[in-house]
C-alpha cells in the first residue's frame, strides 16, 4: 500500500511537472504570436540588457551603467553576440525581412517600401556583424575606383545583367569597373566631357572653372558617374535604393565613391535647399511625371538658382509612341517649373533652374505646380513628407540672382552666405576652422604609427556643425560624408555652400549604408547627445561597429566620463585602444582613438595587409 501511495504520488507530480510545462509554453506561444516575430528570431542567444538588447556566451544579468556612472563594482559586458553569416549585409531600417514581418501597410507604387523603416528596440539584431567568408582589406584609392575584392562583396549577378551596358566585369578573386553605364557604354569620362560641351563650358570640364562642384546623380547604378567625376574636382553624392539591383551603394563605396542609400518616395531627401549645380538621371526609371510632378520638385528644391538637371534617356529623343507622350507632358510641366533648355543633344537633354523668381510671379494664376507655401521650411528633412510644389526664393536670393558662392576650392574656406541664418559671423566661421585644423592635425600625429597616407579613404564626421573637420582633410585623399543631427541647427546647407556633402541623421537609429563601408569614424560628442536623448549608447558602439571596416579606426572626442565609458566595453566589440589624449586646458574634451580588429567568424576570414 504504501509503495502504491508513492507510485500515487509520482504521478501526481509528474501531471504537475507537465501541466506547469504547457501553461509556459503556452504563454510563450502567445507572447510570440502576439508580437510577430521575437528577438529570439533575430539573434540565436538575446538577453536583455538596459534599453538595448545583449547577449553572448557568459552570463551578464546587470544593467549597464549609464554613461559616467562609477563602474568598478559592477558586472562589465564581456562579450556581443555575433550575428548569422546570413546578416553579412545587413542595413537595419532598410531591411525588407522586417517589412515582411512587421506587416507594414506600405504603397510600393510610391516605393514607401524602400524607404528607411526602422525596427523598434525589441526587434533590434544587436549583434556584431561579421565579414563575409574570405574578407579581405580593400583596395586602396585610386585603384579601388576600378576594381575591388569580390570577396567583400560576393554578389557577380550585375555583372551578368548589365554586361552589355560595361557596369562591371568578374575578373578572378576581383571585380572591375571599365566606367560603363546604361547611357555611357564607351565610359562615363567620354560622356562627362560630352555633357560639358553640351553647355560650351571651358576646356569640356564639367567643374566650369569650379562653379560646379555638388552633384547629385539619382540612380546612380554603382556610381561610376560620380567615380569619374572626382578628377575634376567634383563630389557626388551617388543615391539609390536598396533595390532589386541590391549591392549598387555597396559596390559605390567599397569602390572609395561617396554614396547613400536613398530613394525618391514620399519624404524629402535628406538634403537642405539649394544643396547641388547638378542632378543627374541616366536611365534611372523614375516616373517624373507621377503625383503632379512631385519628384521633379523635389530635384528642384535641392538645386541651386541656375543649377542643371541633366535627363539621359529614350524619351528624352522620343523614338516611339510612348515615348513621344512622356516627352511631351515632362516638357510641358518643366516648363510650368520655369525650367529651361540649356542644351539638348541625341539621348540627352540638359535642363537650368532659373536664377530668380521672375519667372514664378509671371505666370497665370491657378498655374500647376503652385509655389509652396510662405511658412513652409524648405530646409526640414528628416521625415519630412515631399510637397508637389516650387520652392520660391528668399529675397536675399532674389536680390543676389544666385546663390553667391565662391567657386572651388575657394569655395571651402570663404564665409558662405547663409552663416546669417544662424547668426554666425565670417570670425565665427574663421574661428572655427582654425579650432578644427588644430584638432584634425593633431589625430593624424596620434594616427600617424598606424596608418600610411593610403590608409583612410572614406570618413564620415558623425556630428559635422559646420564641416571644418572636413575643410582640414582638404589635403589628403578623403572624402567626408558630414552627418548633422536632425534636432539640432541644420547647418548642413553650410556644408554644402562649402562645397561639402552630408546627410540629417539622429544616431539614435541606424544610418542608411551597409556595413563595412568606412574607415574611419569622428564623433565629436555624439555619445553625450544620445545620452540627453535618453537612447542607448551601447546600441550607437554596435551600429559604429556595424558601420566600420574591419582593421578602420574610430575617433572619438566627449568628455572623459564617457570615454571612460566606452574603454569599458572595447573588449567586448573586439575593439582595440591605439592612442589617447587628456582634454585641453580651456576645453572639457579628451580624445580616443580606436581601432576594429578583423576578427573570424566560422567561416575563414583571410587578412590581407
Amino acid at each position: 500500500m504504501s509503495r502504491g501511495r508513492a507510485d500515487d504520488g509520482s504521478k501526481k507530480r509528474l501531471v504537475t511537472s507537465v501541466l506547469i510545462l504547457v501553461i509556459i509554453c503556452g504563454g510563450l506561444y502567445m507572447y510570440t504570436k502576439g508580437n510577430g516575430s521575437t528577438a529570439l528570431e533575430y539573434s540565436s542567444k538575446i538577453r536583455k540588457f538596459g534599453s538595448t538588447y545583449l547577449g553572448g556566451d557568459e552570463e551578464v544579468d546587470e544593467t549597464p551603467p549609464k554613461l559616467g556612472e562609477d563602474e568598478d563594482d559592477g558586472v562589465i559586458l564581456k562579450s556581443i553576440p555575433v550575428c548569422d553569416d546570413r546578416h553579412s549585409e545587413l542595413i537595419p531600417c532598410l531591411d525588407r525581412n522586417l517589412i515582411y514581418q512587421t506587416r507594414l501597410k506600405l504603397d510600393l507604387s510610391l516605393m514607401e517600401h524602400y524607404e528607411r523603416h526602422c525596427p523598434a528596440p525589441e526587434r533590434r539584431f544587436n549583434c556584431l556583424i561579421p565579414p563575409p567568408p574570405g574578407y579581405k582589406i580593400p583596395i586602396k584609392w585610386p585603384k579601388s575606383r576600378d576594381e575591388v575584392w569580390k570577396a567583400n562583396i560576393p554578389h557577380t549577378h550585375l555583372a551578368k545583367e548589365k554586361s552589355d551596358q560595361k557596369w562591371m566585369v568578374v575578373k578572378g578573386e576581383k571585380i572591375g569597373f571599365p566606367g560603363g553605364g546604361t547611357h555611357f557604354h564607351y565610359g562615363a569620362d567620354k560622356y562627362i566631357a560630352a555633357m560639358a560641351n553640351m553647355l560650351n563650358f571651358p576646356k569640356n570640364n564639367l567643374n566650369n572653372e569650379g562653379n560646379l562642384r555638388t552633384v547629385l546623380d539619382v540612380g546612380c547604378g554603382v556610381a561610376s558617374f560620380g567615380g569619374y567625376l572626382l578628377s575634376s574636382d567634383i563630389i557626388t553624392m551617388s543615391l539609390a535604393p536598396n533595390d532589386v539591383h541590391q549591392n549598387q551603394i555597396q559596390f559605390a563605396l567599397e569602390r572609395g565613391i561617396p554614396a547613400y542609400l536613398g530613394v525618391l518616395g514620399t519624404k524629402r531627401l535628406p538634403y537642405p535647399s539649394r544643396s547641388f549645380e547638378l542632378a543627374h538621371c541616366s536611365r534611372c526609371r523614375i516616373d517624373w511625371l507621377q503625383r503632379d510632378g512631385i519628384l521633379l520638385l523635389e530635384l528642384d528644391r535641392v538645386l541651386r538658382p541656375g543649377g542643371y538637371f541633366a535627363y539621359s534617356s529614350p524619351e528624352a529623343y522620343a523614338q516611339d509612341e510612348e515615348d513621344l507622350r512622356i516627352w511631351k507632358q515632362m516638357s510641358a510641366l518643366v516648363e510650368r517649373m520655369c525650367w529651361k533648355i540649356a542644351a539638348k543633344k541625341n539621348q540627352t537633354v540638359i535642363w537650368e533652374k532659373p536664377m530668380t523668381n521672375d519667372c514664378y510671379m509671371a505666370r497665370e494664376p491657378g498655374t500647376q505646380p503652385p509655389l509652396c507655401k510662405s511658412d513652409a521650411d524648405p530646409d526640414a528633412t528628416w521625415d519630412v513628407k515631399m510637397e508637389a510644389c516650387i520652392t520660391p526664393y528668399t529675397e536675399q536670393i532674389q536680390r543676389a540672382r544666385g546663390s553667391g558662392l565662391a567657386p572651388w576650392p575657394a569655395r571651402l574656406t570663404t564665409p558662405p552666405p547663409r552663416l546669417t541664418d544662424f547668426g554666425y559671423s565670417a570670425d565665427v566661421f574663421e574661428k572655427d576652422m582654425e579650432v578644427w585644423q588644430q584638432r584634425v592635425d593633431n589625430y593624424w600625429n596620434l594616427l600617424s604609427p598606424k596608418i600610411n597616407p593610403d590608409t583612410v579613404r572614406n570618413v564620415m564626421d558623425m556630428k559635422a556643425h559646420m564641416g571644418s573637420f572636413a575643410a582640414s582633410l582638404r589635403n589628403k585623399p578623403v572624402w567626408v560624408m558630414n552627418v548633422v543631427p536632425e534636432d539640432g541647427p541644420n547647418t548642413l546647407k553650410i556644408i554644402y555652400d562649402r562645397g561639402l556633402i552630408g546627410s540629417i541623421h539622429s544616431w539614435c537609429e541606424a544610418y542608411s549604408t551597409y556595413p563595412r563601408t568606412y574607415d574611419l569614424l569622428h564623433a565629436w560628442t555624439v555619445f553625450s547627445d544620445v545620452e540627453r536623448k535618453g537612447c542607448s549608447a551601447v546600441d550607437l558602439m554596435i551600429e559604429m561597429d556595424r558601420i566600420v571596416r574591419p582593421k578602420g579606426f574610430i575617433i572619438v572626442r566627449d568628455k572623459p566620463r564617457v570615454v571612460g565609458y566606452i574603454k569599458k566595453y572595447m573588449k567586448a566589440l573586439h575593439w582595440e585602444a591605439v592612442a589617447s589624449a587628456d582634454a585641453d586646458q580651456d576645453e572639457d574634451d579628451a580624445v580616443l582613438i580606436i581601432q576594429k580588429k578583423i576578427w573570424r567568424t566560422s567561416e575563414s576570414v583571410r587578412e590581407l595587409e
